[in-house]
């Protein structure tokens, strides 16, 4: 048979409240009654029932993931970190995927967190790069921790954890220098997303701070994905182009799209890194499952939804926390499809 709270709270010697409290991770607890607590919470191996506790009470323990984004492992990696957090601290979540070009989507994601009760939510892009969205969110009296590209907050909306993009293209590029290229090219995601104006702002800080000579010809508008990765290193390697004006180091903004052009420079007979060095961004599985393997910049993306899914919680128990802003810069991790000129 299942075992109930009141089987807790009679094998810990302790009130039904307070078995509450402490599977709640109420501050007010003495250590050693929130030991007796948890011992015999794993030894009846309790589980509760949180969706009855969300109606039985005035307090909502559900939080929301919303989301719109085409990366399939981006998006795995934030729901298992958001999980691993409300599963930490006695929270249920909510996935909602989302068409954030819909008609009326806002009014379609506030009758979803209505109907659910749901206390908080957690946004990635584009919907945290949204004030307005953002603004009639709270306005509900709904917590909000936002994931964005930069190394500062926007505003004061929300808390928010930043990524910052910015200084880990520079880094990108300027390994790409340091291997001697000074044709680096590069493949830019979709413009509606600040983290492709972040790396982009890094390419052209690395190429400025080695005097290197922009060339407008070199950046390829795009999107986050492996297609346009194979149309954007088609158009750089083209062969009525002349050779001398080929980019000897293409720059993707993604590894999906580091892997798309991957592809199309083997179709091309072009060999890697030997005549064309290609890096990407984020070190997801694409920059593993290509040959060669992809140099990259390694965004954690499971512990920064794991933080921002945390700080989203202590928001709502109304505990203080030392990172309303915190930032993580994604490192360089260099693999062979880098090499020198």
């Amino acid at each position: 048979m299942k075992a109930t709270i009141n089987d807790v709270a009679k094998l810990s010697g302790v009130s039904i409240k307070t078995v509450s409290r402490v599977m709640n991770n109420e501050p007010s607890v003495r250590q050693l009654t929130r030991e007796k607590v948890q011992l015999a919470v794993k030894e009846l191996s309790y589980q509760p029932n949180l969706a009855a506790r969300n109606l039985a009470g005035t307090k909502s323990f559900t939080v929301a993931y919303v989301y719109d984004n085409p990366n399939a492992y981006y998006v795995i990696d934030m729901q298992e970190g958001i999980l691993s957090a409300c599963r930490q601290q006695g929270f249920e979540l909510l996935i909602n995927p989302c068409d954030s070009q819909q008609e009326n989507i806002t009014e379609d994601i506030i009758n979803t967190i209505k109907h659910a009760r749901v206390a908080g939510l957690v946004l990635t892009p584009p919907f945290s790069e949204r004030p307005e969205f953002v603004k009639r969110i709270t306005e509900l009296d709904i917590k909000v921790v936002r994931i964005m590209s930069g190394d500062v907050a926007p505003d004061e909306l929300s808390p928010c954890v930043m990524v910052n993009d910015r200084d880990a293209a520079q880094t990108i590029t300027q390994h790409l220098i340091d291997l001697g290229h000074k044709k680096i090219a590069f493949i830019a995601g979709g413009a509606e997303h600040m983290s492709t104006i972040e790396r982009y702002k890094g390419y052209r800080r690395a190429l400025k701070a080695n005097d290197i000579e922009f060339n407008k010809d070199l950046i390829i508008d795009g999107e986050y994905s492996f297609e346009s990765g194979v149309i954007g290193a088609k158009k750089l390697m083209a062969e009525e182009i002349a050779k001398d004006k080929h980019p000897t180091a293409i720059f993707s903004c993604n590894d999906e799209i580091a892997a798309g052009a991957l592809f199309a420079a083997r179709l091309m007979n072009i060999s890697i890194p030997e005549q064309l060095s290609i890096a990407g961004f984020e070190n997801s599985p694409f920059s593993r499952q290509t040959w060669p393997k992809l140099t990259t910049a390694n965004q954690p993306n499971k512990q920064i939804a794991h933080d921002a899914a945390s700080l989203l919680i202590s928001q709502l128990r109304k505990q203080k926390s030392n990172n309303d802003i915190s930032q993580y810069v994604p490192q360089l991790v260099v693999r062979d499809s880098t090499g020198q000129i």
